[in-house]
């Protein structure tokens, strides 16, 4: 199948998806401390807070598409910049060119959450998972917040009105300053049109440790945020 049948594909789901939505839901609360996996929360988060059918869903950043482990099956549409994960649409997620608009219920986002740590800007595995390869210097203000607004233009044209952009965003500290990037997207998804709902603190077992780390300065993060936001006004479900 081609890349535009494809896209033509994806449009002719939403509309179906939407068609059999079932607008009545069964209240169940979700917790804003979540302890357990990504893919058990995005399940929660699904459930929770969607007012129109949240399929089909544009996980734009999916690279081997960890963060669904765990999760039930469900109609996600890969993009990656990189070929070799084998999206269904290999593209930047800054520039969509060809995803057609107002077809996603739910666009998931979660982009690189560190940049280059120390002197040694080799490309390791540490490196290549955690995005320090990206960019992250003077110019950029030692954060990795510019990649944001970009990215929020083509996630608003590419949802459906009232539908859910999640994003899962961990602050770092970078230039010895803390960089407080989930303030920065919530702000700029405001400035984007969409509406900052939700902040579900996931925490992981244990801090990032390394060797030669001789002496710290700030607290050693075991937590990253989950953002909930919607393409409406509203936050009610």
């Amino acid at each position: 199948m081609g890349k535009a049948e494809q896209l033509i594909l994806v449009e002719s789901k939403a509309i179906r998806t939407d068609r059999t939505f079932a607008a009545a839901t069964t209240y169940v609360p979700i917790t804003s401390v979540w302890e357990r996996s990504d893919g058990e929360l995005l399940d929660a988060i699904l459930d929770f807070y969607p007012t129109i059918a949240p399929e089909p869903i544009l996980d734009a950043t999916y690279n081997a598409g960890r963060i669904w482990m765990g999760a039930r099956k469900r109609d996600i549409v890969s993009m990656d910049i990189d070929p070799k994960y084998k999206p269904m649409i290999i593209g930047d997620n800054r520039n969509m060119l060809g995803v057609p608009s107002a077809s996603f219920g739910t666009v998931v986002y979660d982009p690189p959450h560190v940049g280059p740590q120390g002197r040694d800007k080799s490309c390791k595995k540490f490196d290549i998972n955690f995005g320090a390869t990206v960019e992250c210097g003077k110019d950029q203000n030692w954060n990795l917040s510019y990649l944001y607004p970009p990215f929020l233009k083509q996630a608003k044209r590419v949802l459906k009105p009232k539908g859910l952009l999640l994003a899962k965003i961990t602050d770092m500290v970078n230039n010895h300053r803390s960089k407080w990037a989930h303030c920065d997207f919530m702000r700029m998804a405001e400035e984007a049109g969409f509406t900052v709902c939700d902040l579900i603190v996931k925490i992981r077992v244990g801090p990032m440790l390394s060797n030669k780390w001789q002496n710290a300065h700030h607290a050693r993060k075991r937590h990253c945020f989950w953002i909930v936001c919607r393409n409406t006004e509203d936050c009610e479900r």
